[in-house]
């Protein structure tokens, strides 16, 4: 029997049901995986529910060509919308995930995932409302993607890392938008050529985050 103290993690499973908690203690268990293990790839099978307790994964999408776009990024107290969307639909994965940071997750069985959504009200609802929230930020990131300039998707990326030093490669920084490092390359050069950043090895240093919260906006 699986001890259950991992639950505090998640406080929306505070009032769990005891028939709950006696299936997770039966079908659920532990595991972890090294920086740059493969999570899932496309077109795999799914086959558990993905509680993430420490660590972080990038969840993306590869093109034809092999050019990247991250979707977004699972970390300590999430779960995996693309995991739950696979579960509930009996569908393949239609994306990848890779390990960024050292994970330890607990593994929900898709057959007690799907008792526990058929049991417990509990369990339902902390799944949809974590489902929920994730769907609103694809949505954002279809519009980010639809409807903006890749230079203000550029600022708003830099803007995001929430410190003057942005420690990615250009090639990171092109993964996170879809498109090809030597764009991004012009593109962040275009900005040292401004004023607003400046670039180093492997970083880029943002000079004056007003000019780029004006560009992220437009």
């Amino acid at each position: 029997m699986m001890d259950l103290a991992w639950l505090e993690q998640f406080p929306a499973l505070s009032g769990l049901e005891d028939n709950a908690r006696e299936i997770l203690a039966k079908s659920a268990r532990v595991v972890e995986a090294p920086i740059g293990a493969i999570g899932y790839r496309e077109g795999g099978p799914c086959g558990a529910y993905v509680m993430r307790l420490s660590g972080r994964s990038r969840v993306y999408k590869m093109s034809a060509s092999g050019r990247e776009i991250l979707l977004y990024r699972v970390g300590s107290g999430e779960t995996c919308v693309i995991t739950t969307t696979c579960l509930l639909g009996n569908s393949d994965y239609p994306a990848s995930t890779i390990v960024e940071e050292p994970i330890k997750d607990v593994i929900i069985p898709s057959a007690a995932f799907n008792q526990l959504m058929i049991d417990s009200k509990v369990f339902r609802t902390f799944v949809m409302t974590n489902y929920g929230a994730l769907i609103s930020d694809l949505i954002v990131l279809l519009d980010e993607v639809a409807f903006h300039s890749l230079d203000a998707r550029l600022a708003k990326l830099l803007l995001d890392e929430g410190a003057d030093n942005v420690q990615k490669t250009h090639q990171q920084i092109a993964d996170e938008l879809g498109t090809a490092r030597e764009v991004v390359s012009r593109q962040i050069k275009r900005l040292e050529q401004k004023g607003w950043v400046a670039l180093g090895r492997g970083k880029v240093d943002l000079l004056d985050r007003a000019a780029l919260t004006d560009l992220a906006n437009t």
